[in-house]
């Protein structure tokens, strides 16, 4: 179709298209029109326009319905969507022939030419498209030259594109010099290195490794290999502190980054947090909310110590550079970068957040949070929270799934950890036997890894609850286990999570207690830990302090694969105040979660029967009996340290649905 005229009308098409869901007006006049007279009569003008453009015979593309409008396109080809639905689908499943086709859809700029005067909402939505479409593109096209012959003209073509659009990603220079070798195109290679190294140095950024690559390349000219990319860090691992900036002789510390990854050289995946764009803030003031929310955010992350996290230094000197946070990820090589947006709206703030892979540019998780502002620091610290928490938890699902689809003999440490985890997450007598096994794997590779103790003290904390072996050996290997992780990294969270759960098996509630409370001190947005707090004052502590702990933790990782254990954590502490009926239906969510095991099966069981709904409790004993048949009231009160009152009305349930 040939472009309309209006801008306007071209814009409003564009995001229409690309929104997942219907948008209301009230957010499309916000976009296009500042402050005009009439933004509503506007924005029919516009949809009528789109109206005549789109609508065909028998089929009504521009959808209005009450105060929303999308677009139906469900029979059409959209190039972007195509694009975003490779990366979904993961742009290294994708073939070459898929990968030339996509390639070929790139032509020139997101809306490209498209420039809106008084629309800065707009124009920040139009910024992030571009940069996330020429993300993509930088992915589409290094896949593509992994899968074109060595020292094709194809990939070398390929390899040029790549560097317009990412000219300071190492890899793609790397690679660069690869095919100019495997070509013969000695002199060509040289006069690249020598033009990139320029380049690097206008920007502060070491360009060494790639003269080191280039030499490599040349003392094998038979047989050329990629060498990886090795240099020290010039970023502050945010979980130790140190740092080593080199100086040029200019006066500015050149930014090193760390080449071949951070999972290989630091053994965890690798994050950078671009500091958040403040749609109200003056442009190029710096110190504002966006700032110190990426800065509280980086601080929290290296809290956990699960990731690599790159400094704030380095991920602010690229932003005063202007470098995007799709680009960044890949000038710092690192597995993740998280980016976002914020807005001030009347009494409200709205922060946009999302979490990419840095080489697929797959989009991990996003999400958006609308807050009252009633106090910007106290919203931005619980918005910070449940960021957090949300990466950690996405991050390690991810890198879970990763670790899941590599050959056994093929992992390292981290994704042996991570295949461990997988296992540990279902819950079951067999998977918990193999998830013991790659946490063993982990820890010969890498003796020193204390979340794979952690794991493994887990393990055996499992065998012990529910009973999969001798209780007293199990107790004391998860002992065990917890306390070399102690030792391993005293300052990690988890560490001091295993040894809470392992001290509570063996009756000491106060020195638990004091564990968990260290872990959530040392990181207070590790969910697990609030959610374990809970836990153990469910039962025979403080039942109101359990709720609040056991709320958090949902709040913290709504997805938690431990999730049934948070509801049931509620319902225990309901019983305890009282509360029957609220603690039968928190009890029946828990048992309706996957993987939810049989002690929480009696849990819903039990707490039904408490609330006289004796019907519904035998549907839950049936479920019982089928998975354990022999299972009775008596291994539900062994499994946990009820009060004695407590452990009266679960007797008393019992009796009444007879699983005495």
């Amino acid at each position: 179709m040939a472009l309309p005229p209006s801008r306007k009308l071209r814009a409003l098409i564009a995001y229409l298209v690309l929104a997942p869901h219907a948008v209301t007006r009230t957010r499309l006049c916000e976009l296009l029109w500042d402050r005009p007279n009439d933004p509503r009569g506007e924005l029919r003008w516009c949809l009528s326009k789109a109206r005549a453009l789109l609508d065909e015979p028998g089929c009504r593309r521009v959808q209005a319905a009450q105060d929303t409008v999308q677009l139906e396109l469900h029979d059409c080809h959209v190039d972007v969507l195509a694009i975003e639905q490779a990366m979904r689908q993961g742009i290294g499943t994708v073939d070459v022939q898929r990968l030339g086709a996509l390639a070929s859809l790139f032509d020139g700029d997101f809306l490209d030419g498209l420039q809106l005067k008084s629309c800065p909402v707009f124009d920040s939505w139009m910024v992030a498209q571009r940069r996330r479409v020429r993300a993509c593109q930088a992915a589409v096209l290094e896949h593509l030259a992994a899968g074109l012959p060595a020292g094709s003209e194809a990939r070398h073509g390929c390899l040029d594109t790549w560097l317009r659009i990412a000219p300071f990603d190492r890899r793609a220079h790397a690679l660069m010099l690869q095919s100019l070798n495997d070509l013969g195109r000695l002199r060509e290679g040289e006069e690249h290195l020598a033009a990139a190294t320029r380049a690097f140095e206008d920007e502060g950024l070491d360009w060494r490794p790639l003269r080191d690559a280039w030499r490599q390349l040349r003392l094998a000219p038979i047989v050329p290999v990629l060498p990886v990319v090795q240099t020290d860090a010039a970023v502050t691992d945010a979980t130790t502190g140190q740092k080593d900036a080199q100086h040029d002789g200019t006066g500015a510390a050149p930014i090193d980054f760390p080449a071949a990854g951070c999972r290989e050289k630091f053994g965890r995946a690798s994050i950078a947090v671009m500091p958040f764009t403040d749609a109200s803030a003056d442009s190029g003031v710096r110190g504002g909310l966006g700032d110190g929310l990426a800065y509280d955010i980086i601080t929290r992350l290296a809290k956990l110590r699960s990731l690599f996290v790159i400094a704030q230094g380095t991920v602010f000197a690229l932003d005063q550079r202007r470098v995007g946070p799709e680009e960044a990820g890949r000038t710092l090589n690192v597995d993740y970068v998280v980016s976002g947006s914020l807005r001030r709206q009347a009494a409200r703030i709205i922060v946009d957040v999302a979490l990419v892979e840095s080489r697929t540019a797959r989009i991990v998780w996003a999400e958006a949070f609308d807050h009252t502002l009633e106090d910007a620091f106290a919203t931005l610290d619980e918005i910070g929270n449940r960021i957090v928490a949300s990466i950690d938890i996405e991050i390690e699902s991810s890198e879970r799934n990763r670790a899941i689809l590599t050959p056994p003999n093929s992992l390292d440490a981290w994704s042996a950890h991570h295949r461990g985890l997988w296992h540990m997450y279902r819950f079951n007598q067999a998977d918990n036997v193999l998830a013991r096994q790659f946490f063993e794997m982990a820890l010969r590779l890498d003796p020193t890894y204390s979340r794979a103790y952690a794991g493994l003290s887990f393990t055996y904390w499992q065998d012990a609850f529910q009973h999969w072996g001798e209780r007293k050996a199990a107790m004391d290997q998860a002992l065990k286990a917890a306390g070399d992780s102690v030792i391993a990294d005293d300052r990690d969270p988890a560490a001091h999570w295993a040894m809470g759960r392992a001290l509570w098996l063996r009756g000491n509630q106060d020195s638990s207690l004091a564990e968990l409370q260290r872990a959530v001190d040392l990181s207070p947005n590790f969910a697990l830990g609030h959610y374990t707090l809970g836990f153990v004052h469910c039962q025979s502590g403080d039942a109101q302090a359990a709720i609040g702990s056991a709320d958090h933790s949902r709040h913290l990782s709504p997805f938690d694969p431990l999730m049934f254990g948070m509801l049931a954590v509620r319902a225990l502490a309901l019983v305890r105040l009282g509360r029957v009926e609220e603690a039968a239906d928190w009890a029946v969510k828990a048992a309706m979660r996957p993987n939810a095991h049989v002690h929480i099966l009696a849990i819903a069981a039990h707490c039904l029967a408490i609330a006289d709904r004796v019907d519904e409790a035998r549907g839950f004993l049936a479920l019982i009996r089928k998975a354990q048949p022999a299972y009775r009231v008596g291994d539900f009160l062994a499994a946990f340290r009820l009060t004695p009152d407590a452990q009266a009305l679960f007797k008393e349930a019992a009796r009444r649905i007879g699983s005495v």
